[in-house]
């Protein structure tokens, strides 16, 4: 049996599930040509997917979901213990930034001294904000 882990990850919020905020997405995130795995899901449309291969997996139950794509489910149900666990959930217009944040992680787990030295790398290249910049940037 081939066993797949899940490796580097990509999340957006998006102001909807259309073809074009997907394809938006896609284009943004993943190299033209590549295969995409689904779950059968009718957003994933042909205009949405123009470049990629597409293969589509459709279970019976939402109960067995997890067994078509058990990475997914694996880093959302982490994701989701996170923000509710740690933040005690997050307002929406915060969501973007938090989801970069799991992200950062995400894809630096295996090497948590490579995040540091990258956080700390962005750090000493960056001009530090005041308070009252980083209470304007916040407002809606």
């Amino acid at each position: 049996m081939h066993c797949e882990r899940a490796s580097r990850v990509r999340l957006s919020t998006l102001d909807d599930a259309g073809a074009v905020s997907i394809r938006n997405f896609l284009t943004h995130n993943i190299d033209a040509g590549s295969t995409l795995r689904t779950d059968g899901w009718r957003g994933y449309s042909d205009a949405a997917l123009v470049g990629y291969t597409h293969r589509v997996r459709v279970v019976r139950t939402p109960e067995r979901a997890h067994r078509v794509a058990p990475h997914i489910h694996r880093l959302f149900s982490n994701l989701k213990t996170w923000l509710n666990g740690t933040h005690h959930g997050v307002e929406p217009k915060y969501l973007q930034s938090y989801l970069d944040e799991f992200v950062f992680r995400f894809n630096r787990r295996n090497t948590p001294m490579a995040a540091f030295q990258t956080l700390l790398g962005l750090s000493t290249q960056k001009v530090p904000f005041t308070l009252p910049e980083l209470v304007h940037r916040s407002q809606p």
